[in-house]
């Protein structure tokens, strides 16, 4: 099964002290373990690099530019990525208008817009309330992770 990533996600297993380092990547080691596929979509790119290279004082990594290729490129090594079809954008004005989305919320239709082009129905997050008003996805925490969900 294809599982996509929130970009929490990936900003959580790239700070060693962050209280919820563990969770995300314990979650991840176990649905890779278990043959899951891990997806992103390039968006998820996209906002790891502007908090990868935000400083430290402005909730980011505070990573140099190099630093932060280097990241990158390991994200696209060891993750699936599903590219923005022709579809994508007509699939994201859809749900922005169908579920009243404003302001930054419409950061996660883009990423269930792109679930829903690729047929992807389940979400790894800790925003899980950010995704609940999307039917047809499965949006799950890291907490939910064990070796028997899924």
């Amino acid at each position: 099964m294809r599982i996509l990533l929130d970009t929490n996600i990936l900003t959580r297993s790239a700070q060693p002290d962050h209280v919820q380092h563990q969770a995300a990547t314990s979650a991840v080691a176990a649905l890779t373990s278990r043959g899951e596929i891990l997806c992103l979509m390039p968006q998820n790119l996209y906002e790891f690099w502007v908090v990868s290279t935000r400083p430290t004082g402005e909730n980011g990594l505070g990573l140099t530019t190099m630093d932060a290729k280097i990241r990158l490129n390991d994200l696209e090594q060891a993750f699936s990525i599903l590219e923005e079809t022709a579809e994508f954008r007509s699939e994201w004005k859809t749900l922005v208008v169908q579920h009243d989305v404003k302001g930054k919320s419409a950061h996660d239709a883009r990423l269930v817009a792109g679930m829903n082009v690729h047929g992807v129905t389940t979400l790894l997050t800790f925003n899980k309330i950010h995704f609940m008003r999307y039917a047809g996805i499965t949006v799950l925490v890291p907490e939910e992770i064990t070796p028997f969900t899924v």
